[in-house]
């Protein structure tokens, strides 16, 4: 079973959202691109925005998430530390969890639903 994308999971650190969905796509992607500007474009999101919530990560948890490292003659970059990277894999563990235990109750409650209407 996938994650039910209606259901959105939030964990509150100290007043604000530690980590949530955009959060832990933000981690992944930077995994993925060793650049927070890559990752940001992926996500279509600025990259203001993207060093922001960088930023909120790092505060909100008790070790870095995200390493940055200035440019140079190879230019700068990001790193996900392990640390980040299991908290990430931690936050989707939990959302298929939730999904899961939820899943019956979903089927039941889609029965009350109206069929989509079809355009022409």
């Amino acid at each position: 079973m996938a994650r039910y994308r209606g259901l959105t999971l939030r964990v509150l650190g100290a007043g604000s959202p530690a980590i949530g969905p955009g959060k832990a796509e933000l981690i992944e992607r930077i995994g993925e691109t060793g650049s927070i500007s890559a990752a940001a474009r992926a996500m279509r999101m600025s990259y203001r925005r993207a060093w922001q919530l960088v930023e909120a990560l790092n505060a909100a948890f008790r070790m870095p998430v995200v390493v940055t490292a200035v440019g140079g003659e190879r230019g700068g970059g990001a790193r996900v530390t392990p640390y980040g990277r299991s908290l990430a894999a931690q936050f989707r563990a939990m959302e298929l969890k939730a999904s899961r235990a939820i899943a019956g109750d979903l089927k039941r409650f889609a029965r009350r639903l109206r069929a989509p209407v079809r355009r022409r």
